[in-house]
């Protein structure tokens, strides 16, 4: 498959041009022209650079890619090395944030439900990134928790009362925790995202609706590993996904 090709579908499927985002989507480095092997994974850290390398891959897929808006832009040190290690070794960089979040199919947050049973009826937020529905039955906040733990190999943290029954979730993975609000006032009995500000534990105890932290890492591997399976049974790629370790 042709390069262009592939940014050009992964550009349309995902619906870049709606979204404002802190970073650029779709191509962020070019490599070569034709891509058979793709990585993906979440961040492009330069252990995902190294195993690229190491695979023979064309091109990175990621969720977490360059060029954040704000940064420093100057190439040196650790940016230098990354992308160094991509453009001695003619690899592409793909990278796809917020389109990621929140595409119907291959979301993160379309994923992250699908993997607790969560059914979607409903969106909040900006630009409509929080998602909020029901459980599969009515269960207890700690028992949710213990759900995800689970399911996602890490231990959620728990702010809030664990007996509270959870009629309404609602859920925003990544670093999203400033959602919270809007999520009590979309009628949530629980919410759910990867990261935690100290002002959320407050938010939690005065409202009386639960908060659960899961991990930004934890909760945003799931869009990426199915959009490589999309590619891999869509055209043919020898695409697959790789989750490098990440505690946060």
């Amino acid at each position: 498959m042709q390069l262009i090709e592939l940014q050009t579908h992964l550009n349309e499927l995902l619906d870049i041009a709606r979204f404002r985002d802190y970073c650029p989507n779709g191509l962020q480095v070019e490599g070569r022209a034709e891509v058979r092997r793709v990585l993906c994974g979440v961040t492009a850290s330069q252990a995902l650079v190294d195993l690229a390398v190491a695979e023979g891959a064309d091109a990175l897929l990621v969720h977490h890619g360059y060029f954040w808006r704000g940064e420093d832009g100057r190439i040196t040190g650790i940016r230098k090395r990354r992308l160094a290690g991509l453009l001695r070794n003619d690899i592409s960089l793909l990278a796809y944030h917020l389109p990621l979040d929140a595409h119907a199919e291959f979301g993160n947050n379309a994923q992250l439900g699908k993997l607790l049973g969560w059914h979607g009826e409903g969106r909040f937020g900006d630009q409509e990134l929080g998602w909020i529905g029901t459980p599969l039955q009515p269960n207890s906040a700690g028992h949710i928790a213990r759900s995800l733990a689970a399911r996602l190999g890490r231990e959620p943290l728990l702010v809030g009362d664990p007996e509270r029954v959870v009629r309404q979730v609602a859920w925003c993975t990544g670093g999203a925790q400033g959602y919270f609000e809007e999520a009590i006032a979309a009628g949530a009995d629980l919410y759910v995202s990867g990261e935690i500000s100290e002002q959320t534990v407050h938010v939690a105890r005065e409202s009386g609706v639960a908060f659960i932290a899961a991990g930004h890492h934890a909760t945003e591997r799931y869009g990426v590993h199915a959009l490589a399976q999309y590619l891999s049974d869509a055209f043919g790629l020898d695409a697959r996904f790789a989750d490098l370790d990440n505690p946060v």
